[in-house]
C-alpha cells in the first residue's frame, strides 16, 4: 500500500507509474474524492463552530431564563447535517482506502519500459545448454514412462492439474526440498521455517493478494482462512504489527511449503506437465531489511537463488522485469529462468522481488532505529530458492539420456541414496 501522503504530495509520479505499468486505475478518480474529502470536512468544521456559539446561546438564553425552543431547533438542525456530512465523510474515505488498496507499487527507476514479458531485460547467463545427439522429450514423457509421475490418477482423485508422484519421483521431491534448504540455511544464514499453511484475511491483504486477487486463491468453506499461494504469505506477517530493532535488520527465512493456486485465468496454459499446477511446492526466502540497504539485499537474494542452479549444473538466464510485467506490490523483480530442452524455451524458476515498504506499510512492520527518532517501515523482500516441481521439471529434461532415463546431477545424489541414474536398463 502506497503512504497516501505520498500519493497526495505526487499526484503526477503514481499517474505516471500506473501508465507503465498499464493499469487502468484513473488518478483523476482519486483527486476528485480527496478535493471532495477536504470541503466535507471543511464544512463539517464550519458547523461544528456554528453548533458550538448556538450551544453557547442556547446556555445563554437558559440563564436568563428566556426561551430556547427556537434555538434548540436550529441547534437540532446543525447537528443533523453534521451527522449527515459525516456519513458523507465515512463513505469518502472507504471509496478512497478501496482504491489506495488497488494502486500497485510504484516502479523502481531502474526497471525497464514494456508491455509483457517480451520486453523483460536479460541482464546474464550462467552455463551452456545441453547438446543432445537425439530430439529431447518434454519433462512429462519423461516422467510418466519412467513411472514417476501420474497425471491421471490425480486427475481421478482430485481433478486436472494435480498429479501423482511415485518411487523416484518422491524421493527427488523431498531431496530437492532437503538440498535447498541446507543450502539456504548453512550457507545462506537464512532461519528455517514451517509456517502455517493456512492463513487469514488481514495475512493475505498484507502481502497484497487481496482484496485484488482473491479469484487466485483457495479460501476454506465457512472460515476465514485461505490456502497459501506461496510461504511468503506466513513469512512476511512474521512481524505483522511489530517494531522491530534497526540491530535485527536484516532478517531472513527460509521454509518449504506446499502452495496452492487455483490459476485463474490461465485456462489452456501449460495443461499437460508440472510447470502449472494447483498444488506444488516450493522453498521460499524472504527478508525483513533496512530500507537504505533494501536493494543490497535483492542482489544477495538473486545470487541465493542462483547458487542452487549452479550446484544442480542447469543453464539459467536472468531477467528484469518490466513496467508491464511487473507484480502489483513489487518495485523490482529479477526472474530466473532456466532452460528446458525438451521444450525448447527458457521458463520461470524463482521471482526475487523487492517490494520496498509496501507490504510493510499494509502489514505495520516498522523498525526502531538505534539512534533514536520516528519509527520507519522495514523493506521486504521475497524470492524463491527454488521452486521444487519445475526444479525436477529441469533436471528431468536437462539430464536425459537417449534410452529414456536421466542422470542424477551430483549433488543430489547424497540425498537420493546414492542413485546416480533413473532409469538405466541392467
Amino acid at each position: 500500500m502506497l503512504d497516501i501522503k505520498f500519493v497526495r504530495k505526487n499526484p503526477d509520479l503514481v499517474a505516471m507509474s500506473l501508465k507503465k505499468r498499464g493499469s487502468d486505475l484513473d488518478m483523476g478518480y482519486f483527486l476528485r474524492l480527496d478535493q471532495e474529502r477536504r470541503r466535507v470536512i471543511q464544512k463539517t468544521e464550519e458547523l461544528k463552530m456554528e453548533r458550538n456559539k448556538a450551544s453557547a446561546e442556547v446556555a445563554k438564553a437558559r440563564k436568563q431564563g428566556q426561551d430556547t425552543s427556537g434555538l434548540l431547533t436550529g441547534l437540532g438542525e446543525l447537528s443533523s447535517r453534521i451527522k449527515e456530512l459525516d456519513a458523507a465523510l465515512r463513505e469518502i474515505d472507504e471509496n478512497v482506502q478501496d482504491w489506495i488498496m488497488s494502486v500497485p507499487n510504484i516502479v523502481h527507476e531502474d526497471v525497464p519500459d514494456g508491455l509483457n514479458e517480451d520486453d523483460n531485460l536479460e541482464i546474464k547467463k550462467w552455463g551452456n545448454r545441453p547438446v543432445f545427439s537425439f530430439t529431447p522429450r518434454e519433462h512429462w514423457e519423461i516422467g510418466t514412462r519412467l513411472k514417476g509421475l501420474d497425471f491421471e490418477k490425480g486427475a481421478s482423485v482430485t481433478g486436472s492439474r494435480f498429479v501423482f508422484y511415485f518411487d523416484w519421483a518422491a524421493r527427488m521431491e523431498r531431496a530437492l526440498i532437503n538440498f535447498m534448504l541446507d543450502v539456504q540455511t548453512m550457507e545462506h544464514g537464512y532461519t528455517e521455517t514451517i509456517p502455517p499453511m493456512m492463513v487469514n484475511r488481514a495475512s493475505m491483504t498484507a502481502t497484497g493478494q487481496l482484496p485484488k486477487f482473491e479469484s487466485d486463491l483457495f479460501k476454506v468453506e465457512g472460515w476465514e482462512y485461505f490456502l497459501i499461494p506461496t510461504a511468503e504469505v506466513p513469512l512476511t506477517n512474521i512481524y505483522q504489527g511489530e517494531i522491530m530493532a534497526e540491530a535485527d535488520l536484516p532478517r531472513g527465512f527460509a521454509a518449504y511449503t506446499a502452495c496452492f493456486r487455483s490459476e485463474a485465468g490461465s485456462h489452456g496454459k501449460d495443461t499437460r506437465g508440472i510447470i502449472r499446477q494447483h498444488q506444488f511446492n516450493k522453498v521460499e526466502l524472504v527478508w525483513f531489511a533496512h530500507p537504505d540497504r533494501s536493494y543490497e539485499q535483492l542482489e544477495l537474494l538473486l545470487s541465493h537463488a542462483e547458487k542452487i542452479l549452479q550446484l544442480l549444473g542447469i543453464h539459467y538466464r536472468v531477467v528484469v522485469l518490466c513496467t508491464g510485467d511487473l507484480g502489483f506490490g513489487s518495485a523490482k523483480t529479477y526472474d530466473v529462468e532456466v532452460w528446458l530442452p525438451g521444450q525448447g524455451r527458457y521458463r520461470e524458476i524463482s521471482s526475487c522481488s523487492n517490494f520496498e515498504d509496501f507490504q510493510a506499510r499494509r502489514g505495520n512492520i516498522r523498525f526502531k532505529p538505534s539512534q533514536g527518532g520516528k519509527t520507519r517501515f522495514v523493506h521486504t523482500l521475497n524470492g524463491s530458492g527454488l521452486a521444487v516441481g519445475r526444479t525436477m521439471v529441469a533436471i528431468l529434461e536437462n539430464f536425459q539420456q537417449n534410452d529414456g532415463s536421466f542422470i542424477v546431477p551430483e549433488v543430489l545424489r547424497p540425498y537420493m541414496g546414492g542413485i546416480e541414474r533413473v532409469g538405466q536398463k541392467g
